[in-house]
């Protein structure tokens, strides 16, 4: 018999508290292990079950669910990079012999996302948990196909979207990065290391023109147990910030943080906002 309790691994972010809602809603009770310093305020108390771990002692993570009666779990939320190299972090988080495999066997040469996130996975499996698709639970915040809010994008910016739909999804698929920006048949910036915000910030400074299109995807071969693209209330502000006028995402491949809260504030701002077909 498949247990109700779902684990939740939870990074910083709306989106871990978005997930425990939604398995509540579903009639779960949730069992959350929440990165140490990273949690959202509202998280706890949603949660039937909620604990702290570190980062780098993955085999607590399985047992701390197993105990709570757990078998599935989602894995969301960002992960703080400043925390990642604190000069103390090796006294605070000493790894677990999971951690070290993970390393040492899986992550040594091969640091990529895809990469970490299969060898925790495995990682996890091997613990008797078992992660599913981080979207499982909130199919009412993915973007959907069409004219999501009451601005409508001009002849030109439809023209942007229909170049530069096809180059996002390359860039992506090449694993270069899942946001890119265009005006006017151009090419302004495209997303990399640096996140959606540096990206969105830098295509504002380079492009002084409004009404650009930004547009973001995830790759064909995505692994959804984790790392799903997603826009929030703040990316829209930033997009105003930066002289945008459009947002294009893959409709079921990109969560909007609280949909009709991302859909009012761009409205808000005169931005459109549409879902596109993979």
């Amino acid at each position: 018999m498949t247990s109700d309790v779902v684990g939740l691994i939870a990074g910083e972010g709306q989106l871990p508290v978005l997930v425990a809602r939604g398995m509540r809603a579903q009639g779960h009770r949730v069992a959350c292990v929440a990165f140490r310093g990273h949690a959202h305020p509202a998280l706890r108390d949603l949660c039937d079950w909620f604990t702290e771990v570190s980062l780098y002692r993955p085999g607590s993570w399985s047992r701390r669910l197993r105990k709570c009666g757990a078998e599935q779990a989602v894995m969301v939320g960002r992960v703080d990079k400043t925390r990642m190299h604190d000069r103390f972090r090796a006294f605070r988080d000493v790894p677990d012999w999971a951690g070290l495999r993970l390393w040492y066997r899986r992550l040594r040469h091969d640091r990529r996302s895809p990469a970490v996130l299969a060898a925790v996975a495995d990682e996890m499996e091997h613990g008797g948990i078992t992660l599913m698709d981080s979207t499982t639970h909130i199919s009412e915040h993915m973007a959907s196909v069409g004219q999501l809010g009451a601005v409508a994008a001009t002849a030109g910016q439809q023209q942007d979207i229909a170049l530069g739909w096809s180059l996002v999804q390359q860039s992506a698929n090449l694993g270069i990065g899942q946001s890119m920006a265009i005006r006017d048949g151009d090419v302004i910036a495209v997303e990399a290391a640096e996140g959606t915000a540096a990206m969105i910030k830098r295509a504002g400074e380079l492009c002084r023109m409004s009404g650009w299109t930004l547009l973001k995807n995830s790759s064909a071969n995505h692994d959804r147990r984790a790392d799903v693209p997603t826009v929030g209330v703040e990316t829209i502000e930033q997009l105003a910030a930066a002289g945008a006028g459009v947002l294009a995402v893959g409709a079921g491949s990109v969560i909007l943080l609280d949909r009709d809260a991302v859909i009012a504030a761009a409205d808000a701002k005169g931005i459109s906002v549409i879902g596109l077909e993979v």
